[in-house]
């Protein structure tokens, strides 16, 4: 059995989200394959997810004096700790499913800040004297991405900055198994937006038998 963290960061509701759909419909097939997996789903905006601030700063450099972690201030202890705790669950898993849209060239503020949570050196990597290394090798990731413009290729691939963002960020701590699941050009041609949709819910669909497969330690 393994750990999957499926995470979505849209405040929208399912209905009314493409991503979300998607996302719903590449979950029920990854389930229809791995049903002894246990799934966990984070609603990023139902949840409490710390943005690194100057109590975070405080309560880290504190911890790095020495200070006991009891000695923090209520602030400080309620946001390092809670970081720490997300850190520790992403860490855990082996698999992850990251839903977004697209918002302004990017990802949702609440999706880069639960990313802020785990791109921690000494928990999904390290530096060593040759530079950086991820310490979550051998997992998979599933990236599900609504954009209403087309960003795949031409001018406009330029500034996509959400797929590639978490794609590098993946890389980084170790994550090279990689793959993204697009739905776009839905606002550029509305009259076609359902059709996209469906392509996409197919593609995530076969994406998910894909998933599914067995992860190999390293």
């Amino acid at each position: 059995m393994e750990k999957v963290l499926y995470i979505t960061a849209n405040p929208k509701a399912e209905e009314q989200s493409y991503s979300l759909s998607v996302g719903a419909a590449f979950l029920e097939a990854y389930r229809k394959e791995k049903p002894e997996d246990e799934i966990v789903e984070l609603d990023l905006y139902q949840m409490d997810v710390p943005f690194i601030d100057a109590d975070v700063f405080s309560g880290w450099g504190k911890l790095g004096e020495g200070v006991p972690f009891a000695e923090l201030t209520q602030e400080e202890q309620q946001k390092v700790g809670r970081i720490n705790e997300l850190a520790d669950q992403f860490v855990a898993a082996d698999k992850y499913v990251f839903v977004t849209p697209m918002w302004n060239l990017g990802m949702p503020p609440k999706m880069k800040a639960y990313v802020d949570t785990f791109f921690m050196a000494g928990k999904s990597f390290k530096y060593t004297e040759n530079g950086s290394v991820g310490l979550l090798g051998g997992k998979k990731t599933v990236h599900i991405q609504a954009r209403g413009g087309l960003y795949s290729e031409g001018p406009a691939a330029e500034v996509e900055f959400g797929d590639k963002y978490l794609k590098a960020v993946m890389n980084f701590v170790g994550v090279t198994d990689y793959e993204s699941v697009i739905a776009e050009g839905m606002a550029y041609t509305p009259e076609k937006a359902e059709e996209i949709k469906q392509q996409a819910i197919a593609y995530a669909q076969e994406t998910a038998k894909r998933f599914a497969g067995q992860t190999v330690s390293i």
